[in-house]
């Protein structure tokens, strides 16, 4: 299975040369994509330095977008499927060889690396906010999904073409999971480690929170099979 490894980057100089390094254990420079969401740190050079691809957004637009032009990379360039990860450092490269034969071994479209079996230092207040949209998410999907906010996940060529994502921030990854159920897609989930340093998180609690409710509700409109929506 030739699977490639996209990592939405904005500003994250101080951590994107480490994570290159050990996510080299497990790909090839050739399958590892860092799109620079309008950096204006350095992080697109420091992941040139290490012989990557970089994908460069002159402005920053999202996280959303950031995936979805590596999406549209790795399909153009004829992947069976993807692992993201962020590049913060809060995803352990070590998780990577059991998302693989998950993803390897499974029928699931999707594959969650999910962090909530043992949330560790997890900040309380991300806890409980990842708690509630999970359940939205579960109940909106028809499956049990345990960690909505993860963006350590693996997602099938198939579904990346037949899923059209509309969002550009934090919101595309609850899209990608209830447009998946729509069209058929089985969501899996496996444990993986949950890693925080202490750094600020980019999530805009209020705006990005009005932006799930909005997206939840539009998504009562999505037709299974054929999911659309205008963009969020």
């Amino acid at each position: 299975m030739n699977v490639a490894l996209i990592i939405p980057a904005f500003n994250a100089a101080s951590t994107i040369s480490r994570l290159l390094h050990e996510a080299g254990m497990f790909f090839v420079p050739d399958n590892i994509v860092v799109v620079d969401d309008g950096s204006t740190d350095g992080t697109g050079g420091l992941a040139e330095s290490l012989g990557v691809s970089v994908l460069r957004h002159p402005d920053n637009r999202g996280k959303g977008a950031a995936l979805k032009t590596g999406f549209g990379w790795a399909l153009d360039n004829g992947f069976d499927g993807v692992v993201t990860m962020d590049a913060d450092g809060q995803h352990a490269c070590s998780d990577l060889p059991a998302l693989l034969q998950a993803a390897e071994e499974d029928s699931a479209g999707v594959v969650l690396g999910s962090r909530m079996s043992d949330p560790g230092s997890m900040p309380w207040q991300r806890r409980l906010s990842n708690r509630l949209t999970s359940s939205i998410i579960s109940l909106r999907t028809g499956q049990t999904v345990t960690d909505s906010q993860s963006g350590y996940r693996y997602v099938s060529a198939d579904v990346l073409r037949s899923v059209s994502l509309t969002s550009d921030r934090f919101q595309a990854e609850s899209e990608l999971l209830i447009k998946s159920a729509l069209a058929g897609v089985r969501i899996r989930a496996i444990p993986v480690a949950s890693i925080y340093t202490g750094g600020g998180s980019a999530i805009r609690p209020f705006l990005d929170t009005w932006r799930f409710v909005l997206l939840v509700f539009r998504s009562l409109f999505w037709s299974a099979g054929k999911p659309a929506d205008k963009p969020v």
